[in-house]
């Protein structure tokens, strides 16, 4: 069902993706919108890699709600800059792509608890965090990718 990597020497190692997605902070996911046009936004995660599970929040309605609620499957890219080639100008770049089905967290423990985890990537202020829990947690969505497939790999472009 999930293609393989044909550029077989650029493959990452699970190990290396699980650590691109807990170090970047940012992705790219990706739905099935209207008329069957992809619909790809930018988000902050948070992987958890004993769930198996890409964690993300944003409010209860909008067009991104409504792709989700009508098909769950998606594609989540996260991308990380590594340098320059000695040739100096080609860029090198790493990147994950996974994919998986978006399910919704109910419980406002669990949805308050997974946005502490999910700020602390941004900031250690508990008390500005709090804050922001307090005021925007009746308007929160929380949701996460069920992970089935992921792969990554090192690219050169030259």
């Amino acid at each position: 069902m999930f293609h393989e990597i044909k550029r077989i020497k650029q493959v990452l190692s699970k190990e290396e993706c699980i650590k691109i997605l807990e170090e970047q902070l940012r992705g790219v996911l990706s739905l099935n919108g209207d008329d069957d046009y992809p619909y790809g936004m930018p988000l902050n995660h948070f992987y958890v890699q004993e769930e198996n599970r890409l964690y993300f929040h944003g409010g209860k309605f909008g067009y991104k709600m409504d792709c989700i609620k009508r098909d769950n499957k998606c594609s989540y890219c996260v991308m990380k800059d590594v340098g320059v080639h000695e040739n100096g100008w080609a860029r090198l770049f790493e990147s994950v792509i996974v994919f998986g089905k978006i399910h919704f967290v109910e419980d406002k423990s669990e949805i308050a608890a997974i946005a502490r985890k999910l700020s602390h990537k941004f900031t250690l202020d508990d008390t500005y965090i709090e804050h922001e829990i307090k005021q925007d947690l009746p308007q929160t969505a929380m949701y996460y990718i069920e992970i089935e497939h992921m792969t990554g790999k090192r690219v050169t472009e030259r």
